[in-house]
């Protein structure tokens, strides 16, 4: 490829500054020999395109998300990729054709319409998420309650809308044998595991505090009872006898008292890597802070 495949949209939670440090943490035993991988909650992608371009041993892929407008965007960019392309780069000829931001953003809340309302077929609906998510605020990715896209306009001066060479690297890898794309509950992954399995685990993160919840990336949220039935979700793949890895936040580093996942996952190995925060409506909640990895091997 002539350009390495990498995330294709930013975010909330995007592992990419964190490679250098989750990959010191795979497990032995994918070294080598094939294997089944499985990402539950894909996101933007970043371990997913890591994984695929430094394991060749990698025998089946499986990628999930309750996100349906992220999967549609994932399957549009294996499917019909130039197709995107193509109206993308359109979207971006007008769209910095414009030279007021008043009118681009009359422009944005248009194009926001449309998403929220449907308009479009998968192409269209693919190339609209793309495009709210170089333009809106701070590259933001939210939902209300309804479920309706309600991030406001960004005031970027020359975003790149279209990235080219990235999505054709992206639609390439997406492309190879034995990769399924899946849309809906996490838990439907478990019918994919098939011999040497490692399923690294993205969830939306616990709360660090009241204002700091991020999980709206779909409808409905992501709460206690929600970490509860992931934790026997991995306690269902110990039995089946394959490896993960999750990553969750590290809320006694916020509050000494709170020791939810340390007594959740007591019977699991439990590491922490330094982070950073990127995505914040206030920049000065942005920072470095800690991150939980659980880990059901040494």
């Amino acid at each position: 490829m002539s350009t390495e495949a990498k995330p294709f949209l930013k975010w909330a939670g995007g592992k990419g500054q964190l490679l250098s440090q989750l990959v010191t943490h795979l497990p032995q035993q994918i070294n080598g020999e094939p294997f089944t991988y499985i990402e539950p909650f894909v996101g933007g992608g970043a371990m997913f395109f890591y994984m695929l371009q430094h394991f060749g041993n990698i025998r089946k892929a499986v990628i999930n998300d309750v996100n349906e407008d992220l999967i549609l965007t994932y399957r549009t960019i294996h499917d019909d990729v130039e197709a995107l392309i193509g109206v993308l780069s359109q979207m971006e000829h007008e769209y910095l054709a414009i030279d007021s931001q008043e009118e681009r953003s009359v422009w944005f809340y248009e194009i926001r319409k449309q998403y929220n309302q449907h308009v479009g077929d998968s192409i269209a609906r693919a190339a609209q998420l793309i495009f709210l998510n170089k333009t809106c605020f701070n590259g933001l990715y939210r939902v209300n309650g309804k479920g309706l896209f309600n991030v406001p306009f960004g005031r970027y001066a020359n975003p790149t809308i279209c990235n080219a060479s990235l999505l054709r690297s992206g639609s390439l890898l997406l492309q190879r044998a034995n990769i399924e794309i899946c849309q809906g509950d996490y838990l439907q992954t478990i019918a994919h595991l098939e011999g040497l399995t490692f399923v690294y685990l993205d969830p939306p993160y616990r709360p660090l505090d009241a204002t700091s919840s991020f999980t709206a990336y779909a409808k409905g949220n992501f709460n206690d009872d929600d970490q509860r039935q992931l934790a026997a979700f991995c306690h269902q793949l110990s039995d089946a006898g394959c490896f993960w890895m999750e990553s969750n936040a590290d809320c006694s580093a916020k509050n000494p008292e709170d020791h939810f996942f340390e007594e959740l996952y007591k019977d699991y190995r439990i590491e922490r890597v330094n982070a950073a925060r990127f995505i914040n409506a206030n920049a000065g909640k942005r920072g470095k802070l800690t991150e939980l990895l659980i880990k059901n091997y040494e």
